[in-house]
């Protein structure tokens, strides 16, 4: 019998209950899971309240009951914890609202705006973070001018689209329009994280139906 084969038999379980072995190894990996995504919950907390180069890798691993060393078997640097963090942000988004498609920019621009509405952590983060992010050092200066160029570039031909169903303005340079888009949603939005009388989803839909909706009188 070769060694694998000796190895498999060896691990093989006696009866047709799973194996000891691999219930711990399974409750193991469980658990493993639930640490990690406790991690990146309170990685959302502390980076969103200070941001990436003053959240502490030792605060958050104090938050969940563990040493940095032993958080770092989790995750190997704050880097990665940070990727991890913005990569579940824009699940959270795009579950919440959708993807951009031909002709609903604009419901999911404002589907958007409603999710941050009700979700100040993930809205504090990600306004903290793309003001840090305007330092060319910073290591998501790369990824945030990428997100808003991309984005542009994807929600101008639905702009263009959109004018030729008459659907939205034409009188207004899609391009420029694409940009604009993002410009006021993070304006807003700051302005509520600063006081949250603010009415996010009020402001932008009159910036809706001032800017890109087809006048009445057109």
């Amino acid at each position: 019998m070769s060694s694998e084969a000796a190895e498999t038999a060896a691990a093989a379980p006696t009866s047709g209950a799973p194996a000891r072995g691999a219930r711990a190894r399974r409750g193991s990996y469980a658990k493993g899971q639930a640490r990690r995504q406790a991690i990146v919950d309170e990685a959302l907390i502390v980076f969103g309240r200070s941001g990436y180069h003053s959240g502490s890798l030792r605060e958050i691993a104090k938050r969940v009951g563990l040493t940095p060393t032993g958080l770092m078997h989790h995750f190997a640097n704050k880097e990665e914890l940070f990727t991890e963090v913005l990569r579940q942000r824009d699940e959270a988004i795009r579950a919440a609202a959708g993807d951009p498609a031909e002709h609903t920019l604009i419901e999911q621009a404002t589907k958007v705006v409603a999710y941050n509405q009700e979700s100040r952590g993930l809205t504090s983060l990600y306004a903290t973070v793309s003001a840090e992010a305007t330092d060319s050092e910073h290591p998501a200066h790369a990824e945030f001018a990428r997100r808003y160029r991309d984005g542009a570039a994807s929600a101008t031909p639905i702009l263009v689209a959109a004018q030729a169903d008459g659907e939205v303005r034409t009188d207004i340079d899609p391009a420029l329009a694409a940009r604009l888009i993002s410009a006021v949603m993070d304006g807003i939005q700051q302005q509520w994280l600063l006081d949250d009388t603010v009415d996010m989803n009020a402001l932008f839909a009159e910036f809706v139906r001032g800017y890109l909706l087809p006048r009445d009188d057109a």
